[in-house]
């Protein structure tokens, strides 16, 4: 939430003219004036064939493109992030989780981390942890957004096709 508020602080001082772009996917959180805030990144080719990979779901080649990508930036949250998903999706639930846990050191508020850290724990039936990431969300994303959302409806499937009991 802090970085949509910044981003609007940033709006009303920018020139006349400049397009703003919030996104809730989860790359880099905002644009302005065209441009990306982590310019190396979203311009290193391995960055954006991991991406292509994820897309097509094509889990090793995501990893492989994602991993060259992390030596070059290891401190990018987005790369971090994506590694988890590219390892969760190709089965590899503990090496997606510590992507996810080094994804919000860099970045504690990284709403796509928190998501899918949120999934990772149901993967392991660890309700009470995805639902802390839930509230996590919930904080953050205080007029909603998609990575909240998202990670509601998993956890109330969750629920139904686990019933205490």
């Amino acid at each position: 939430m802090r970085r949509y508020v910044a981003a609007l602080a940033l709006a009303l001082l920018a020139a006349p003219g400049a397009v703003i772009v919030l996104s809730a996917a989860p790359g880099p959180a905002l644009a302005m004036g065209g441009l990306d805030p982590a310019p190396t990144t979203a311009a290193d080719p391995d960055y954006q064939a991991g991406k292509t990979a994820i897309a097509a779901k094509h889990w090793k080649a995501a990893i492989a493109d994602l991993n060259k990508a992390a030596a070059r930036t290891p401190k990018d949250p987005d790369i971090q992030n994506y590694l988890g998903y590219a390892y969760r999706n190709a089965g590899n639930v503990t090496a997606a989780m510590a992507h996810y846990h080094m994804a919000l050191k860099i970045d504690p508020g990284h709403l796509g981390a928190h998501e899918y850290l949120g999934e990772a724990y149901l993967l392991q039936g660890n309700l009470t942890q995805a639902e802390t990431e839930l509230g996590t969300l919930d904080h953050l994303c205080t007029l909603g957004c998609a990575e909240y959302s998202a990670l509601k409806a998993k956890v109330a499937a969750y629920k139904q096709a686990h019933p205490a009991g």
